[in-house]
């Protein structure tokens, strides 16, 4: 009976690796870059300047901008400037319902200059989306995050030499060194692996379980988000127009509420009604946790109509996952951790795909493995070198060009494509080394496109991606080697 059980996990972790490794790699590669979204952000603005700034004035002057450029809107979200992003950041959606997002000059509170695009945001979202609508990338990333748990668990029943694969590997042996890498790699950051995935699927519960909320609320969304964050309500508006009251006192009145937590949010509803409310979200960046305290006020008398601290257990216990997860908490050192980590998990997962391929294109391979094969090439060295492209399409296109963020966010899906529809063509033998150097030179690129400015921001990143220029530089020598 052991035996057969440990078969059975070894192929119940075989085939969830199978089915979902691809989305998984994307998601876990994503994810990692997530982690410094809003530095990449910073990045992906070299207009903007480095003085000290004031994020109480930053946000009024931002509130001030929308009012006059989107004063219609039905509503307003406004990021404020953090230390890691020191900028405010505005959302309002348009009469079609589609969503605008702008970073605003903090010294202005207006976007005029600066080049429009998404920056870390499209990492984030996609790392849970998959650039897909909404519900479907949501749920297939919370599948892809429940069959990683799984994948995990059934890893560690399976290995009987868990702790000795931490202190074994053995290089140039061919499959025997990508076994050992991705025991190795597995084991070594096994926690976070664990804490990643698991938090993972919770965050997205509600996609995976949704039969409570809609036997309780009826399929109303609304009103279960509603009872989930009682302080975050949005009464229709009145129908009569209607002037915000001047912002700052405001802003100046919740920061000494939080005492020292900062405000991290700022919602504007029915802005030019006079049903306006005003809506204020502590700082968390002090806590694992992401529970805030919320204040909200009358848009028009300025009025405190709640004030809102959680601390119901059930809910805490979620933000507290939540927070784990997005790492909104850490500082540099663990962000770097983080970073790290998360790529060890793309290269768990990956290394594992590669495995499954050459194992049985050692055996009786068909067609179907040889396609597998080459998809892996095209996946695990093309889904790196897309989102390089990314950064590079942000420096290459002019800067005042119209759509330019959906251009940019194009272009990773054409390389992506096209790294596929290569490595389909090409044998995997000449494909990974050319496409792994592909990815060392794109690497290059952003390093040098960096390290002429000498601001944090672009220093930091024209680091990594030296750091990966060299690790893809020296997986092109070793794969060429081979070819």
């Amino acid at each position: 009976m052991k035996g057969l059980f440990r078969a059975s996990m070894a192929w119940l972790h075989t085939t969830l690796g199978l089915i979902t490794g691809w989305v998984l790699f994307a998601i876990a590669l994503s994810g990692s870059l997530s982690v410094y979204r809003q530095q990449i952000t910073r990045w992906m603005h070299p207009e903007l300047a480095s003085p000290p700034v004031d994020p109480a004035q930053a946000c009024s002057r931002a509130i001030d901008w929308l009012g006059q450029h989107a004063g219609t809107a039905a509503a307003w979200y406004v990021a404020c400037p953090t230390p890691q992003a020191p900028f405010a950041t505005g959302i309002w959606p348009n009469a079609q319902g589609a969503y605008s997002q702008r970073v605003l000059d903090p010294q202005t509170g207006s976007p005029d200059g600066l080049r429009d695009t998404l920056g870390g945001e499209f990492f984030y979202r996609f790392h849970f989306e998959l650039q897909l609508p909404y519900p479907w990338g949501r749920l297939i990333a919370a599948l892809a995050a429940l069959a990683l748990v799984v994948a995990l668990v059934t890893g560690i029943i399976i290995h009987r030499r868990i702790f000795a694969d931490f202190f074994t590997f053995r290089p140039n042996k061919g499959q025997r060194s990508w076994l050992d890498a991705h025991n190795l790699l597995g084991v070594a950051v096994l926690p976070f692996h664990l804490m990643i995935s698991l938090t993972g699927a919770v965050t997205l519960a509600s996609l995976l379980l949704p039969w409570s909320t809609q036997a309780v609320y009826h399929h109303d969304e609304r009103e279960s988000y509603t009872e989930l964050n009682p302080a975050l309500y949005a009464r229709p508006a009145s129908g009569q127009p209607g002037h915000l009251v001047p912002i700052l006192p405001l802003i100046q009145m919740a920061d000494r509420h939080f005492r020292g937590a900062g405000i991290a949010q700022i919602y504007v509803f029915n802005p030019s009604d006079r049903a306006s409310l005003v809506t204020f979200i502590s700082g968390n960046s002090q806590t694992v946790s992401t529970s805030a305290r919320i204040m909200t006020f009358d848009g028009v008398t300025g009025q405190l109509l709640n004030a809102h601290t959680e601390t119901r257990p059930v809910i805490r216990l979620y933000t507290f996952l939540y927070g784990l997860h997005v790492a909104r908490f850490a500082p540099a050192l663990t962000r770097g951790l983080y970073f790290v980590s998360g790529l060890a998990l793309a290269v768990v997962i990956g290394s594992g795909m590669h495995l499954w391929a050459i194992k049985r294109l050692r055996q009786r391979p068909h067609i179907g493995h040889v396609i597998v094969s080459r998809l892996n090439v095209g996946i695990l060295a093309g889904t790196p070198l897309a989102f390089a492209t990314y950064f590079l399409a942000n420096r290459l296109l002019p800067p005042a060009l119209a759509g330019r963020s959906g251009y940019e966010v194009r272009s990773v899906f054409v390389m992506w494509a096209l790294a596929l529809v290569f490595a389909l063509a090409r044998r995997p033998g000449r494909a990974w080394p050319e496409l792994l150097g592909g990815n060392m030179l794109a690497c290059l690129a952003i390093a040098l496109l960096s390290m002429p400015w000498a601001s944090a921001a672009t220093l930091g990143a024209g680091s990594i991606a030296l750091g990966l220029a060299g690790a893809f530089g020296y997986a092109t020598l070793r794969t060429a080697h081979r070819a």
